[in-house]
């Protein structure tokens, strides 16, 4: 197994234990892991993913770490989890509020076994307040904050941003932010904490400036009127001629004529950027001019310029793209093109991501012994059914 022998990157020598979960919890394991940690997934003997079953090669979010199965209906596998506790840096779930304190595994039980502990959860509502207990997905939470209600065109309804808002931007990096600040504080006073982050406080946290321009007036109008939302003809996207899209995003006046004039437009027949009553003209005519040749041909006059333009690539093309390619923004594991891990560090640079690993493949008598647990508990754990 690659990811037995000393790990890269500057989070080496950190331990976390992951407990199953869809969505940010895994994301952020997996981010924590391609940073250097040693992580562990607990999977519970009876888990099953969301949705159709998929090879393990493509469960992309648990790459890069061993899973064990546990049977945590059982009190000594909950002893065995509380052992792995004690030798960890950080402990990461994604369950709803209480399901980890009806397991036995708490913070308070936790935290009583070993003090240093971070315990990080990620939830959608947040561990208290009405909804905190309500199912929910991405949407739902980030309905709940505004940013949904701003995303969209104008005169259409708001638009799913995929699952990237909620789940990923507002829930697994805040929890990685919130599980690396307390790591640092408990190194400096010897005592861990609880880390609450709630899916609908990232993705608001996320909506700061938008919030901010919306206070100044400078987000003015309804959903798909603005500058960023899609209102402004100078932000973007366009269709070409074969059907393919372009994006430009010239907000700033020097790109913004930068555009033009490799667009050869005559400024001089251009209203005031700003003058929001004729975008729509203006719109109309840039879309004009777009479709007058294909996206490759408007690459070759207009990328790498400073017009703020990018080609709208397929998740096929994007990483075939030159940028992508020289910057190895993509990686292929065990056979599946995906994202490379992020972000980059100079001195302690992150090792190649490893395949998510199948149910069975690990050799847990190795992979416990990093953990204290030594080879014959492993064995008789397994002949008893404790540990999958």
């Amino acid at each position: 197994m690659p990811f037995y022998g000393p790990r890269m990157g500057p989070l080496a020598g950190i331990k976390v234990i992951e407990f199953s979960g869809i969505g940010p919890c895994p994301m952020a394991a997996m981010m924590l892991a391609e940073m250097g940690a040693t992580v562990l997934r607990i999977d519970r003997v009876a888990d099953s993913d969301l949705g159709l079953p998929l090879p393990t090669k493509f469960e992309t979010l648990k790459r890069s770490r061993h899973i064990i199965r546990l049977d945590l209906k059982r009190p000594e596998a909950v002893a065995l989890t509380l052992r792995l506790i004690e030798q960890s840096d950080a402990l990461i779930e994604g369950f709803r509020p209480k399901v980890m304190e009806r397991l036995g595994l708490g913070p308070d039980i936790c935290l009583a076994r070993n003090p240093r502990l971070v315990f990080g959860r990620v939830t959608g509502w947040g561990q208290e307040g009405p909804l905190a207990h309500a199912a929910g997905h991405d949407l739902n939470y980030i309905a709940l904050t505004g940013a949904l209600h701003a995303i969209g065109r104008a005169g259409g309804p708001p638009t799913p941003p995929l699952n990237l808002v909620g789940d990923f931007g507002g829930g697994a990096l805040y929890l990685v932010v919130g599980v690396l600040a307390a790591i640092i504080e408990a190194r400096q006073s010897g005592r861990g904490q609880v880390v609450d982050a709630a899916m609908v406080d990232g993705a608001s946290s996320l909506m700061t400036s938008i919030y901010g321009g919306k206070a100044s007036g400078r987000l003015s109008g309804p959903r798909g009127t603005n500058v960023t939302d899609s209102g402004a003809y100078f932000y973007e996207v366009y269709e070409c001629a074969d059907g393919r899209y372009v994006s430009v995003a010239a907000i700033e006046a020097k790109f913004h004529a930068d555009l033009l004039r490799l667009l050869e437009i005559d400024p001089a027949s251009m209203p005031s950027q700003m003058d929001r009553a004729h975008w729509p003209a203006v719109k109309a005519r840039l879309a004009e001019r777009f479709r007058t040749r294909t996206r490759d041909e408007w690459c070759a006059l207009l990328e790498g310029s400073d017009a703020c333009f990018a080609p709208v690539l397929s998740m096929e093309e994007a990483p075939l793209h030159p940028h992508n390619r020289a910057r190895n923004v993509f990686v292929e594991v065990d056979g599946v093109p995906q994202p490379a891990p992020a972000p980059r560090f100079s001195r302690t640079p992150l090792a190649a991501p490893t395949p998510p690993e199948p149910p069975g493949a690990a050799d847990l008598r190795t992979v416990l012994s990093a953990w204290g647990i030594d080879a014959a508990e492993v064995e008789t754990s397994q002949a008893s059914g404790l540990l999958a």
